[in-house]
This record gives C-alpha cells, structure tokens and sequence, in this order.
C-alpha cells in the first residue's frame, strides 16, 4: 500500500527545522521552492545562490530572469509550474554540492516530488539530472531528449546560468524549452484522443500512443523518487 503524500507546507516545515548537515550554519534561509502545487511541470536545479538564499526563493538572480524567459518560450509562466532545487540551502560561494549534501537533502525533493506529482520533471543542469536519472551520463549529452523515471516524463536541460558565463548555450536552452513546449502540447492531443478512441473503438484495446522523437537513450532504472 503507498504512503500518503505529505502536504507540501509540512515538507516546508520539515526543510525550515533541518540540521542535518553544516549547510544549516551559513544560511540566511532555506529554499524550499515556489510554484503551483498541482504543477504539471517540476524544474529542478541544483542549489540556491546568494540571491535566493537572501529572499527564500528559487531562481530570484540573472538566471531566474532568464528562465522565465525560456519558460514563455515553452508556453508556461513561473505561476503554472513549481521550481525546486536538489539542495534547499546555499552552499558557501555557490561551490558544487557534495555527495553527502545530496544524501541528505533530498529525502525532500522525493517528497515533494510525489505530493506535486507532475508529468515532466525538467531537471536543469548536471546535478539534478544525474540525481533524478540516476545516471553518470552528462548534460551535454542528455539535454534536449525525453527520458524516464518510472512514471515520471523526465526532461534534462543546460541550466539557465551556464547562458549567462557561456553565450553558446543559449540556442539550445531556447531550443530545448522550445521542444519541451511541443511535449507538452503533444501530450494533450494524446489525452484529448483517448477518450475519443475508447467511444469509436470501445471492444478493441486501446493502443499506446508513440511518444515525441528523441535523441538516443541510456537505460534510466525505475524511480527513486517514489
């Protein structure tokens, strides 16, 4: 029997009282994430900078500007999605996460993962990606394809910042946003047709549908995330 989902202002609770690791000292606050909480959409980062840490919010700075750029690019708004990062709390002078941090921080993003329950889950540069995917393959190689994690339609993309500190990624974020907007709208001809091919078709078994092209994927083990 699956657990029940906790309520996302529990999750914040939980993220606000955490101690767990030496992150906890050097914060102004924790970010637990903004955003619909029955988004269909999830962006995941990797850790909050200056700037969130300063205002408790996920992508505030240069990067959060362009992202919502990218995010009209795709068809949505920051209010039609939920954004979180893999860690909830700044690691001092922005350095990568450590793998420890990552043990212990995302125990969170799990749940809130199975509370917003989303269709895509975009992940945003190389930690959340390999996080979510399980996977040591880069984002240089993954970004731009569909891939899976049990249910989830999980979606890697260059994190907005790597635009910011190298011009050339900034065709294929806009690329791929722009391709995750065709994802999403061929998923609701998809759904909008079922139910029609049920009535026409009602004693033949209902074929699935071929999913949008992708680039050639690795193997991705079942979820972890649920």
């Amino acid at each position: 029997m699956p657990k029940p989902h906790i309520p996302l202002e529990d999750i914040r609770a939980q993220v606000e009282a955490c101690r767990k690791c030496p992150l906890a000292d050097g914060r102004t606050q924790t970010v637990f994430g903004v955003g619909n909480p029955s988004a269909r959409v999830l962006i995941v980062g990797e850790a909050p900078g200056k700037n969130e840490d300063l205002q408790g919010e996920p992508f505030v700075g240069k990067a959060g500007q362009y992202l919502n750029e990218l995010l009209a690019i795709a068809g949505l708004a920051r209010e039609h999605v939920f954004i979180a990062n893999v860690l909830k709390c700044r690691p001092p002078g922005n350095r990568d996460p450590r793998p420890e941090e990552i043990e212990l921080c995302t125990p969170y993003l799990r749940e809130q993962t199975r509370t917003i329950d989303p269709e895509f889950i975009v992940t945003l540069g190389n930690f959340s990606t390999k996080f979510i995917l399980k996977t040591e393959i880069g984002i240089t190689r993954l970004h731009g394809t569909l891939q899976r994690a049990g249910k989830f339609k999980v979606f890697p993309i260059f994190h907005p910042a790597a635009a910011i500190y190298d011009g050339s990624k900034r065709e294929a974020l806009e690329n791929d946003f722009a391709t995750l907007g065709e994802l999403l709208r061929a998923s609701d001809v998809e759904k909008a047709a079922a139910p029609a091919a049920q009535v026409d078709s009602p004693a033949t078994p209902a074929q699935p549908a071929e999913e949008a092209p992708a680039a050639s994927q690795p193997a991705v083990e079942q979820s972890h995330l649920l």
